[in-house]
C-alpha cells in the first residue's frame, strides 16, 4: 500500500479481497454476524461471596419486599403465592418461589430475524452488540447537540445496518417531532423497513406494546399464535431503584412474557446515589431487583425468555454526577456476570462514558466499559455504539468510534492458530539471517486477510496524515458517518408487507394511536 493512500481508499477496501488462494478465504464479515467469546470470564468475587450475595438479594425479597406499583402484577404475584400489602403496595417473595421460578427460565434463546442469517443467540458464549438507546438528543461535529428526531432515528438504523458487528437495533433517539402517542408506530415501522436486523421495542403500555406485536406479525406473516412460539424482539425493563417496579415496567414483563419475546430485566443503581457505596452491595441490590422481575415473567408464562440486566457504576461524590467506565463500572460489571451465571441466564451489560463529547475521555471510558463487559463475559451489550453524555445524547461521531473498538474486540475473540504452517518454519528458513518476510511465500499466502484493517485509524507517517489534512480521529468518523449513510441500500423487502405495514400506521395514527402509560 503506498504510504499516501487515503484514508477514504483505505477504508473502501477494508474488508478482505476476494480470495485467490486457499489461504485467504476469511470472511471478516460474515465472522462479525455471529460473535462468540472464547474467553474465560474474570472474576471480582469468591463462589461463596456470589453465593452470599444472591442469598442476601433473597433475603432482601423476603423481608423488605419490592414495591409494585401496577395493581395487575401486584394480582399475579399474589395468585402465584407472595405476601402482598396492598396499603403499602409492597410484595415480598418467598425464596422458594423465587427459586422455583427461575428454574423454568430457558438457558437458550434466540432471537429470530425475518433473514435466518439474523438470528442472534444469547447463550453459550454468543455476543451481541445494540446500539445505544433511548437518549433525547442527537450530535453531530455539524450540527452539534440538539434534539432527536425521526429522520436521526432513520439515520442511526442506517448506520446500524451497514456494520455488521451491530447485531441488533434499539431505541437510537427519541424522535420528539413524532408525538408520543405515535412514536411507537414510526419507530417500529422504520426498523421493518430500513433493517432486518432484530428489532427493539419500548415498553410504554399494553397499547403500544400491541400495536408493535402486530407490526411484526405482519413483518414475519406469522399468526399471532406462531409469534408467541418463538422470540423476534426484545424490550428493556429498568426498576426504579431502590425496590420499586413502576407501572409500564411491570405492564411490559406481562406483555412480553405472555408473547414469549425477550425481557431483558435490568436495575439501574448507581452506587452512593439509589444504591449502597459500595460495589457488593450495589450488586445486592440490584440482584433483588432482578430477582423480583425474573419471577414476575416466570409466574406469567413459565419459559419466558428472559435475560439478566445489569447496569451498575458510581457517582461522583464530589457533584452527585452519574460516573462510567470507571474502575468501579469494571470490577461491578465482573461481579454481574457471576450473578447472571450463578443463575444459569444470559447477561446483559453496556459500552458507557460521561463524556459530553466524542474525544479522549469518551474513547478511554468506553474502553474501560468495554473491557468489564466483555472480558466479565456478557453476551448482549446495550449501547455498544454512540452512547454520550451518561445517556443523554447519541453522537454520530461516537457511533463510528465505537464500531472501531467493537471490531477490534471482535478480532481479538478470533482463534489464534497454531498450525505447522502458522509456526512459519520454513518462512524463516527462506528468509534467512538479516532478510525481511515482505515478500516470501507464507506472507504472499496470507497478507488479504492477515491483520485487522482500521475503520477510523490512521496508520501512515506524519508526513503523509498532515498532507491529507491532519484530521484527528473524531473527524475521521465524521466523513465516515456521512459516507456510509451516503452508500446505505436497504434490505430486500416484500412490497405487499410494506404496504400492510403502512397501511396498518395509517389505521392506528388516524384511531389517535396509543398513550404512554406512566
Amino acid at each position: 500500500m503506498s504510504e499516501r493512500e487515503t484514508p477514504a481508499a483505505r477504508r473502501g477496501r477494508r474488508r478482505p479481497a476476494a480470495p485467490t488462494d486457499a489461504h485467504a478465504v476469511f470472511d471478516r464479515t460474515r465472522y462479525y454476524r455471529r460473535l462468540r467469546n472464547p474467553f474465560t470470564p474474570l472474576k471480582v468475587f469468591s463462589d461463596d461471596q456470589v453465593e452470599a450475595m444472591h442469598d442476601a438479594a433473597l433475603g432482601m425479597l423476603e423481608n423488605q419486599g419490592m414495591k409494585v406499583l401496577s395493581a395487575d402484577a401486584r394480582a399475579i404475584y399474589r395468585n402465584a403465592g407472595a405476601e402482598v400489602d396492598e396499603a403499602t403496595l409492597v410484595v415480598r417473595l418467598d425464596r422458594g418461589l423465587v427459586s422455583e421460578c427461575l428454574a423454568k427460565a430457558p438457558r437458550d434463546i434466540t432471537l429470530h430475524s425475518v433473514d435466518p442469517e439474523r438470528h442472534v443467540p444469547l447463550s453459550d458464549g454468543h455476543v451481541a452488540f445494540a446500539p445505544t438507546s433511548g437518549p433525547p438528543n442527537v450530535m453531530d461535529s455539524a450540527g452539534g447537540r440538539r434534539a432527536g428526531t425521526l429522520g436521526d432515528f432513520r439515520n442511526l438504523i442506517k448506520l446500524c445496518q451497514s456494520f455488521e458487528v451491530i447485531h441488533v437495533l434499539g431505541g437510537a433517539t427519541e424522535a420528539q417531532d413524532v408525538p408520543v402517542h405515535l412514536r411507537h408506530l414510526e419507530f417500529m415501522r422504520s426498523q421493518l423497513e430500513l433493517s432486518d436486523k432484530i428489532p427493539f421495542v419500548f415498553s410504554r403500555g399494553h397499547g403500544q406494546v400491541a400495536d408493535v406485536f402486530e407490526l411484526l406479525r405482519i413483518a414475519h406473516r406469522v399468526s399471532a399464535e406462531e409469534f408467541r412460539q418463538r422470540p423476534y424482539t426484545y424490550t428493556i425493563i429498568n426498576t426504579n431503584s431502590p425496590l420499586q417496579l413502576d407501572v409500564p415496567m411491570a405492564d411490559g414483563i406481562i406483555d412480553f412474557a405472555k408473547a414469549g419475546q425477550v425481557l431483558i430485566i435490568t436495575p439501574f443503581t448507581l452506587a452512593g446515589a439509589m444504591a449502597p457505596v459500595t460495589i457488593a452491595g450495589a450488586l445486592t441490590l440490584a440482584h433483588a431487583e432482578a430477582l423480583a422481575g425474573l419471577t414476575l415473567a416466570e409466574i406469567v408464562r413459565p419459559g419466558a425468555p428472559v435475560v439478566y440486566g445489569s447496569f451498575t457504576s458510581n457517582v461522583d461524590m464530589k457533584s452527585g454526577s452519574p460516573a462510567f467506565g470507571t474502575p468501579e463500572y469494571v470490577k461491578a460489571s465482573f461481579g454481574a456476570g457471576q450473578l447472571a451465571r450463578h443463575l444459569g441466564l444470559p447477561w446483559r451489560s453496556s459500552n458507557a462514558t460521561a463524556s459530553n463529547a466524542p474525544d479522549a475521555q469518551a474513547a478511554y471510558e468506553s474502553q474501560m466499559s468495554l473491557w468489564g463487559a466483555l472480558l466479565g463475559g456478557c453476551n448482549f451489550m446495550l449501547h455498544a455504539a454512540g452512547w454520550l453524555e451518561s445517556g443523554l445524547t447519541t453522537s454520530y461521531e461516537k457511533f463510528i468510534l465505537d464500531i472501531e473498538m467493537l471490531q477490534m474486540f471482535a478480532e481479538t475473540f478470533l482463534p489464534v492458530g497454531a498450525s505447522e504452517a502458522d509456526l512459519a518454519v520454513e518462512a524463516v528458513a527462506e528468509v534467512g539471517p538479516g532478510g525481511h518476510f515482505f515478500g516470501c511465500a507464507h506472507t504472499m499466502e496470507r497478507y488479504r486477510s492477515a491483520f485487522y484493517s482500521p475503520l477510523v485509524s490512521d496508520w501512515r507517517n506524519y508526513g503523509s496524515w498532515a498532507e491529507d489534512g491532519a484530521k484527528s480521529a473524531t473527524e475521521r468518523a465524521s466523513g465516515i458517518w456521512r459516507e456510509t449513510l451516503a452508500r446505505y441500500v436497504p434490505p430486500a423487502r416484500d412490497p405487499a408487507v410494506m404496504e400492510e405495514l403502512d397501511e396498518y400506521v395509517a389505521r392506528r395514527t388516524a384511531a389517535g394511536g396509543a398513550p404512554p402509560v406512566s
